[in-house]
């Protein structure tokens, strides 16, 4: 079994990071975190555990010198989602793909035990198939899921007996954290119904997996403690289940309040997506312990407290007004 003690995590700021670093934290771990920090340091507090890094993943020379010394990376750093992708190729290609070999190469020359990486279920495609599992065939429609099977592809070439590489695909991720998105699903759904009192929902039969924020988390933790046998060169589907786009916003009124009013609009987008976490819960004992409706409580607990100032424009939680106003080169 590796000890791990010290953990490297590129993009630890972000949605994700923001919420995964003082839960490791609370676990015992010692922590780097190594962000652009574009949405501020402060959406993690200060802790003499946790290390804040403000430096870009294609300065590899600056990341070998960050990372050197830890036992474990966990690589969330990408430009998220497609939209964010769409507005800048170029910028996406260079973080999301361009950088990732010489990362990965770097933590094994540094004698890093293990690097686990944040892909995406969207590496699927679209496919009939009620439960999409991770011996299925890869079949990405855009540019930003292409390149997260590439990295895939890159990491598992690396893997070792020394060098324990895990990915990880994730549902679409909901819930609160320190570094709020509101540009995901069940998270949009919550902040209308919220402050207009009125969904909107295009189409409504298409199937969305969707994941709470905590068992995402979780997750990271599971493969950091499983032995390494157990993840060494593995992939493995996180989700909780899917739902359709109709349900979950019957589900956000019913939290939100009755008279939040629900349209349906026809859309061209019929796009599902239905993976299937069965691998994760056999092997690595996964349980999911939330659920769409806690997330959608635990957001409405952050509006109730303020703790989202101006949550319908203020660009920190949307991430394409914030890369457009910060002009990411």
């Amino acid at each position: 079994m590796d000890e791990i003690k010290k953990i490297f995590i590129t993009g630890g700021a972000g949605y994700v990071g923001a919420m995964l670093a003082p839960f490791l934290k609370s676990k015992g771990y010692e922590l780097t975190i190594y962000d652009l920090m574009i949405y501020g340091e402060n959406v993690i507090s200060d802790d003499p555990k946790i290390k804040k890094i403000t430096g870009d993943i294609r300065d590899i020379e600056n990341v070998k010198k960050s990372m050197a010394g830890h036992d474990a990376v966990i690589h969330l750093a990408c430009i998220s989602n497609d939209p964010s992708f769409e507005l800048n190729p170029n910028l996406g290609k260079s973080i999301n793909l361009d950088a990732f070999e010489p990362m990965v190469k770097a933590a094994k020359e540094l004698n890093i035990k293990r690097f686990i990486y944040a892909s995406s279920s969207s590496v699927y495609g679209i496919k009939d198939e009620k439960n999409v599992h991770e011996e299925m065939s890869l079949e990405p429609l855009t540019d930003y899921s292409k390149f997260k099977a590439e990295c895939e592809k890159i990491l598992s070439k690396y893997n070792s007996d020394d060098f324990t590489t895990t990915t990880i695909r994730p549902a679409t991720v909901c819930g609160y954290s320190t570094r709020q998105r509101l540009d995901v699903v069940v998270n949009i759904l919550t902040n209308l119904a919220y402050h207009k009192r009125k969904i909107t929902v295009f189409g409504g039969e298409q199937l969305r997996p969707n994941l709470h924020i905590k068992d995402m988390i979780q997750s990271y933790y599971l493969v950091l403690q499983a032995n390494k046998d157990l993840v060494s060169n593995q992939v493995f589907n996180v989700g909780f289940e899917n739902q359709k786009v109709i349900e979950l916003a019957n589900i956000t009124k019913k939290i939100i309040g009755e008279d939040v009013t629900l349209e349906s609009t026809p859309t061209n987008d019929n796009r599902s997506y239905h993976i299937s976490s069965k691998k994760i819960i056999q092997i690595l004992n996964f349980k999911t312990q939330f659920t769409v409706e806690d997330a959608v409580l635990d957001l409405k607990k952050a509006f109730d407290k303020k703790l989202l100032v101006n949550s319908l424009e203020n660009e920190m939680y949307f991430n394409i007004k914030r890369m457009q106003s910060y002009q990411l080169k």
